[in-house]
């Protein structure tokens, strides 16, 4: 304990130490003026309340070397068990605490789901960094918007589009550790009233034995490997100054390898398929805008085991909503989202349907005080009704200091495996409830050249739905948890840095106990992380990222026990040089320099030292 505090309090030291000369190396903190679109009102972070954090265009960039999970799980408050292990392995994504399933992630504003997983969340291995354009990240219950499982938060993944004119090719090719290989390429451009964006990622690597070889055992555990291949391909067509219709297409193909489970090695392998193909469509005038967001999905997972199985999930979401601006101070937004959802499983086609109506109030720039209030009623055609509320203002009292908070409930409802499923199946389960709240203060000195935001944060789940052996899922009584986050950051001149110390503590359900314990399984109380950068010429630019994850609980099932996994810190570096007027970069990506040995889940290999360079172009 006193090691670590120590490491602590000297990684924070070092923050104010250098805060005075360093920046961060994000332009995305330059958020004044940027538009959130995620809160489907496109308002400018300035003028709302909620803690947002955009992982920019230039970020995404300067990230060919790493994966999307890898990328999500450096920033505050975010642990992805599973991102730095082996490549194939699934991730599960918790936000600020909560379980693996309760954060939504949108492309380009829809809802991305997954009804043939337990838990139905999005599988971030579907998407490649050089198909993103930027991230937005908002924190907290965004249900009132998002409807089911936004309790923690969700991110928004914004992909390429094509530019008003002209063509331009781009592409990144890369070679690894592990015999990794990448390669995108994509072409996009456009002329009056049309554009287009088309790219494909096939990504192949050897990777590491998922499963960790149990001490004492000689025989050595073969790789688990994987191949990929993905498509995405969006159009814009203006068809007049009013109205847009934009249709999207998206294809991914995965060969995964995988073990037995904990410290067991196999050679089974899954193939997985996800299919998605909508629109987005607008028309606009003077003072507003009515938005249409149709997506159908199809993931399906082929798994090859000595249990084989095969699962596949089919969702298809309609989203209307009209945003009107009232007058120069009060904006409204009203919609209805309707979602139809299937699994195909064992000879099983069972669906659910839940339609919802929402609505908004939007005052801004009133003096000092910004204010957004929101409802939502949602109809389960299984369980029933239910309904969401949001309060979340913002009180500037100067120019440099902002205050904010959230009141909020948020909802997830059961997955078609819980209500219909072959194992523990209940009809009778209701939503999963949070009473969420939400308070923090921003600093902005010197145009923004130093920032630091202090936001801490309460959550309350009931009815939560765990497996009780032999009854099968119910409805628990309640979980919560509860936290901070601080995250300075600073620029100045060519150099570069920004920072994050975040805590997080709870109580759930555990599986080993089968009992409510005042511990949560792979979620560290305490996580810090620091990212320097400098442009050190024209042409090349270095950083170097430092992260800290603290001691944490997890099963083990070989056991039956809960142990305790050791802290372990990463050390990464990047480097990258322009070429050709900056249209060609090469770069190198180093992770894991100290090698440090660790796991991030028991009985699961994670990858030591490890690294990625190539080249990425762009070409007009």
């Amino acid at each position: 304990m006193n090691k670590k505090r120590i490491l602590i309090a000297a990684g924070l030291g070092f923050v104010q130490l250098t805060i005075s000369q360093l920046a961060n190396a994000q332009d995305s903190l330059q958020l004044k003026d940027v538009v959130i679109t995620a809160t489907k009102n496109d308002q400018k972070q300035s003028q709302t309340g909620k803690v947002v954090t955009i992982i920019s265009k230039e970020t995404l960039e300067r990230s060919h070397g790493k994966s999307l999970p890898e990328l999500i799980s450096e920033q505050a408050g975010i642990i992805v068990a599973g991102s730095s292990s082996n490549p194939g392995l699934n991730k599960s994504v918790f936000f600020r605490g909560a379980g693996s399933a309760y954060a939504v992630v949108l492309i380009d504003g829809i809802v991305q789901n997954d009804p043939s997983g337990n838990g139905g969340a999005f599988d971030l291995r579907l998407l490649s960094i050089d198909q993103i354009d930027h991230i937005e990240i908002l924190r907290g219950g965004q249900s009132t918007i998002y409807g089911s499982d936004a309790v923690a938060g969700v991110i928004n993944i914004i992909t390429k589009k094509g530019g008003p004119n002209g063509n331009t090719i781009y592409g990144v090719a890369s070679i690894g550790s592990y015999e990794t290989l990448k390669g995108t390429i994509g072409l996009n451009g456009g002329v009056e009233g049309f554009t287009y964006n088309v790219n494909y990622t096939q990504n192949k690597s050897n990777g590491i034995s998922e499963a960790a070889n149990p001490e004492g055992n000689s025989a050595e555990f073969d790789k688990d490997g994987f191949r990929t291949g993905a498509l995405n391909a969006n159009f814009g067509v203006k068809l007049d100054k009013h109205f847009s219709v934009n249709p999207f297409v998206r294809y991914y193909y995965g060969n995964y390898s995988f073990d037995g489970g904990a410290f067991v090695d196999a050679g089974n392998y899954s193939i997985l398929k996800n299919v998605a193909a909508g629109t987005n469509a607008k028309y606009e005038f003077a003072t507003g805008k009515v938005t249409l967001n149709y997506s159908y999905e199809s993931t399906s997972n082929d798994s090859h085991s000595s249990f084989p199985s095969f699962s596949q999930g089919k969702i298809s979401i309609v989203d209307v909503f009209y945003n009107q601006k009232l007058n120069n101070k009060l904006d409204l937004l009203v919609g209805i989202d309707n979602r139809v959802m299937k699994l195909v499983s064992a000879g099983k086609s069972p669906k659910a349907n839940i339609f919802a109506a929402y609505g908004s109030l939007f005052l801004h720039d009133l003096s000092v005080f910004n204010l957004e209030v929101g409802g939502r009623y949602n109809k389960h055609e299984q369980y029933g009704e239910n309904y969401t509320y949001s309060v979340t203002p913002r009180i500037n009292i100067i120019k440099e200091i902002k205050l904010f908070g959230t009141v909020s409930t948020a909802f997830k409802v059961p997955t078609l495996n819980m209500l219909f499923g072959q194992f523990g199946a209940n009809l009778d389960l209701k939503p999963e409830k949070s009473q969420n709240y939400e308070a923090g203060v921003n600093f902005s000195f010197a145009d923004e050249k130093f920032t630091l935001r202090l936001a801490g944060f309460k959550r309350d789940l009931k009815d939560a739905i765990i497996y009780a052996f032999p009854a099968g899922y119910v409805n628990q009584v309640s979980q919560k948890t509860k936290g901070f986050e601080v995250e300075p950051a600073v620029k100045f001149g060519k150099f570069s840095l920004n920072g994050y110390y975040a805590y997080v503590e709870g109580n759930e359900f555990n599986f080993v106990d089968n009992a409510i314990a005042d511990y949560l399984f792979r979620r560290p109380k305490n996580t810090f992380g620091i990212t320097a950068g400098v442009q050190a010429t024209t042409n090349l630019f270095v950083s170097a990222n430092y992260r800290y994850f603290g001691n944490r609980t997890d099963g083990n099932f070989s056991t039956y026990t809960v142990d305790t996994l050791p802290a372990y810190k990463l050390l990464s570096a990047y480097a990258e040089y322009s070429l050709a007027n900056k249209r060609v970069k090469i770069f190198f990506d180093a992770k894991n320099i100290l090698d440090e040995k660790y796991n991030e889940i028991i009985g699961y290999n994670s990858m030591g030292f490890n690294f990625n360079t190539g080249v990425s172009f762009n070409i007009r």
